[in-house]
Parts: structure tokens; C-alpha cells; sequence
């Protein structure tokens, strides 16, 4: 096959812009500048519009991966002193416990299987147990699976506790609603290039003011500290350091366009919709998704590896990617796996695509027997 454009990303993130995202990059600002500022302002505003948290919480944002902006999170919003409650069934929890240790926060974890959700009774039963733990730091929707766990649950246990909790919402905000009036949290985490289709570079913390003002002088980095970072956009507009001026503006335009699209609903409607076309479809060629559908969110989809003794995922991988679409490996320990994204501007025709060009890779492997 020749390639006539550039591949599909069926990942979580990068992910594939649109074209007027992309174009958005093509200009030089200055990160001082006041038309640039304003970029940010409205980013900020909107960011907390989305979660309907105007009133409440500030936006802080944060040049680097999500994983910056979640280790700023912890190491802002959680006292030297305090104890952190994470529920881990997958990667990205475990990376959240990882970042615990490093910053010397104490560390209680609650282990699930990669295939269950985190369950709000076993939240409510260790915070029972344990008046220390201060703070739970959950993911919601847990990349390493695509397997969602049940937000609005955790948050009322959590709450009722008297505790506070932190949200790693990496691969859900924008696509699953994360309502600030119905669910209470101190922080939800999320980046630019995930389920607002922005490119990758800046992460955000959607922080309740109370607690972002009571946070001053807990961070041990001066690069990572979200109130300090915060005090210095609230008094000046600008960021502290040199900013990913052309990732900023090109999030400014995608978020413009998910808000054009219709929000939070219609950008989980697409992304069910190739959900729905990726999982019947490689289901029809003899390929098992790892969760079922009761906990499996329209972020990524698992699929166990083809059982062939000729499969490798490089081999196969390098053959998709010949048909213009990257995948992406699996993350589980236990079983061999790969994993197919249903985020980014796709279209039907894209992800119907993608399950045909698996669907010739995976003729060719078995024809080869």
C-alpha cells in the first residue's frame, strides 16, 4: 500500500488533530504578549467550564505530559505530612502510587485485578479504617486497560469520609462528563492532547480554590508548584516559565471546536460510535476484548493477541502501520495484549478502516501458517 496521508493514531494520546488544530501551530507568539495571554485566560475559563466548576475551582496549567501535572497535583495539594489512598488496577494507578513514594508521601494502596473496577465500599471501608489517609488519588478511566472506574461512587465515599480526592482524568475529561456540582473533588487532572484532541505538551489542574489557597510552600519543586504557578497567572496573566506557546494555541483552537461539536455529549457519542465499529468489527475476526461492556469506557480498547504461534506485535504492528494505522502495545503483565484507541479525528470511515486493514494483517499472519 502507499501511504497518501499520514497515519491514523489509534492510541490515547497524541492522537490525531484535525487540520484546522494543526494549522493552528503554524504561527510564532510571544509568551509575554498580551494576545497570547488572552489565549490562555480563555483556555483556563474554558477549561473549568467544562466541568462546570467556575465558581469553585481554578485552572492551573502546566507545560509537560499529564504525568507532570498529576505529580504537581500530589506534590501541591497533599501536605508533607499527609497520607494518600490509591486504588490500583492498572498502570497508571501504579505509576500514581510510584509518584507518592518519590515525593515522600506516605502510601496506602488497595489492589484490584486489571479486569475489576475500584469499588466505592472497599474506598469507604479502608477511610473508615484509617482516620490518617487525607487524600485518595484515583484514575478514572485507566489507560493501560480502558477499563472505567465508577467516579461519582468513589467521590460520595470519599466525601462522606471527610477526606479529599484527587482525579486523574487523563483519558476521560471531555469525553466523560465530570461535574463539579454533583462530584466533589479537590483536583482533576487532564492534559491537552487526549479526549480534547489538542496536541500533546500541557498538562491542567482543575484545582478547588480552597485548597490550592491553603497549599502555599508544600511543593519541594519550584517548577512544579500549581500555587505558585497559580498566584503568578492571577497576578500577572503570563506564565512563570517559557511556555509551549504553538501546543497552547493549537489547544485553544481544538477546544473551540469541541465546543462546536456540541460538548462533552457529542464528543462521547463519536467516540462510542468507534467503540461500537472497532469492538464488533475485530470481534468478527476473531479477536477478544479484554473487559466487558459494563466497565469498558470509549476511551481504548484491549484485545487479547491473536493466537497464532507466528504473532509477534512488532510484525504486527510494522503490517498495520503499512496500511496507515498505528496501534498501540498492550500494558498488561499477565497476558499479551494490544490496545486500539477510539479518540481523535477519526470519522466512521476511519475506524472502519482500521478494522479492515487488521482484518488483511491478520489473513496474511493466518494464510501464512
Amino acid at each position: 500500500m502507499t501511504m497518501t496521508r499520514d497515519p491514523y493514531l489509534l492510541t490515547p494520546g497524541p492522537l490525531t488533530t484535525s487540520l484546522r488544530t494543526r494549522q493552528s501551530m503554524l504561527r510564532d507568539w510571544g509568551s509575554w504578549d498580551s494576545d497570547f495571554n488572552a489565549i490562555t485566560g480563555r483556555i483556563r475559563e474554558r477549561l473549568l467550564q467544562i466541568a462546570h466548576a467556575a465558581g469553585t475551582h481554578e485552572c492551573v496549567p502546566l507545560q509537560g505530559s499529564g504525568t507532570f501535572a498529576v505529580e504537581a497535583a500530589i506534590g501541591t495539594l497533599v501536605p508533607r505530612t499527609g497520607h494518600v489512598l490509591v486504588p490500583q488496577n492498572g498502570a497508571y494507578c501504579q505509576r500514581i502510587a510510584r509518584i507518592c513514594r518519590v515525593l515522600g508521601r506516605q502510601l496506602s494502596t488497595l489492589d484490584y485485578a486489571e479486569d475489576a473496577p475500584v469499588a466505592a465500599g472497599d474506598i469507604a471501608r479502608a477511610l473508615a479504617a484509617d482516620p490518617s489517609i487525607t487524600h485518595v488519588a484515583l484514575v478514572h478511566c485507566e489507560t493501560s486497560t480502558g477499563i472505567l472506574n465508577p467516579l461519582a461512587e468513589i467521590a460520595a465515599a470519599v466525601a462522606a469520609a471527610g477526606r479529599e480526592l484527587i482525579v486523574d482524568a487523563m483519558s476521560s475529561f471531555g469525553a466523560l462528563d465530570i461535574d463539579a456540582r454533583a462530584i466533589p473533588f479537590a483536583a482533576v487532572v487532564a492534559a491537552s492532547g487526549k479526549c480534547l484532541e489538542g496536541p500533546p505538551g500541557m498538562g491542567f489542574v482543575l484545582a478547588r480554590r480552597a485548597a490550592l489557597e491553603r497549599s502555599g510552600g508544600v511543593s519541594a519543586s519550584l517548577a512544579m508548584d500549581l500555587h505558585d504557578q497559580w498566584l503568578y497567572m492571577q497576578k500577572t496573566t503570563q506564565w512563570r516559565f517559557t511556555p509551549p506557546t504553538h501546543v497552547v494555541a493549537a489547544f485553544d483552537s481544538a477546544i473551540a471546536q469541541y465546543l462546536e461539536e456540541g460538548g462533552c455529549p457529542a464528543r462521547r457519542a463519536r467516540y462510542e460510535r468507534n467503540c461500537d465499529i472497532l469492538i464488533e468489527g475485530l470481534t468478527r475476526q476473531g479477536l477478544r476484548s479484554f473487559l466487558p461492556a459494563a466497565i469498558q469506557a470509549p476511551i481504548i480498547v484491549t484485545f487479547y493477541a491473536p493466537d497464532h504461534p507466528q504473532y509477534s506485535f512488532k510484525s504486527f504492528y510494522n503490517a498495520v502501520k503499512a496500511e496507515g494505522y498505528i496501534l498501540y502495545p498492550g500494558k498488561l503483565t499477565t497476558v499479551e495484549t494490544f490496545r486500539v484507541g477510539c479518540m481523535g479525528q477519526l470519522g466512521e470511515r476511519g475506524m472502519v478502516g482500521a478494522v479492515e486493514a487488521v482484518g488483511k494483517v491478520l489473513a496474511q499472519l493466518r494464510a501464512a501458517a
